[in-house]
């Protein structure tokens, strides 16, 4: 069930500068954003569900098909720094759904390199 009320702004500069690219559904799950030519160079994003705001989950992931360290993000917010989190232009794919995934769910994810079901896939 893709969210169509979630919004993802991805910039390759801290500060919400440099390249941006938007996703303006929910249920997106990119294995690799070498695709999107934004490989390692996510620096600040937004995420928000705009009906609510709680009921969102963006997982970023260090390696292509949703492998190696990870971050999740849950609840609509702005970062402004990647480095904070210790993951400054390291992003290699990500999953966006409008809902809020358990840290059960993104070890599965992480172990079998399959999203949710009810999503969108993009590949390189």
């Amino acid at each position: 069930m893709a969210n169509s009320d979630v919004r993802l702004a991805l910039w390759s500069g801290i500060n919400f500068s440099g390249r941006r690219i938007l996703f303006r559904r929910g249920g997106v799950a990119v294995r690799d954003l070498g695709a999107f030519r934004f490989n390692n160079v996510l620096s600040s994003f937004r995420l928000r569900n705009v009906v609510q705001s709680s009921e969102v989950t963006l997982v970023l992931f260090s390696r292509i098909n949703f492998q190696g360290s990870f971050r999740v993000f849950r609840g609509s917010q702005s970062v402004a720094n990647l480095s904070n989190f210790n993951f400054n232009n390291v992003t290699s794919s990500f999953i966006l759904v409008g809902r809020n995934l358990t840290n059960s769910q993104i070890s599965q994810i992480q172990n079998t390199g399959r999203p949710p079901q009810d999503i969108l896939v993009i590949r390189q």
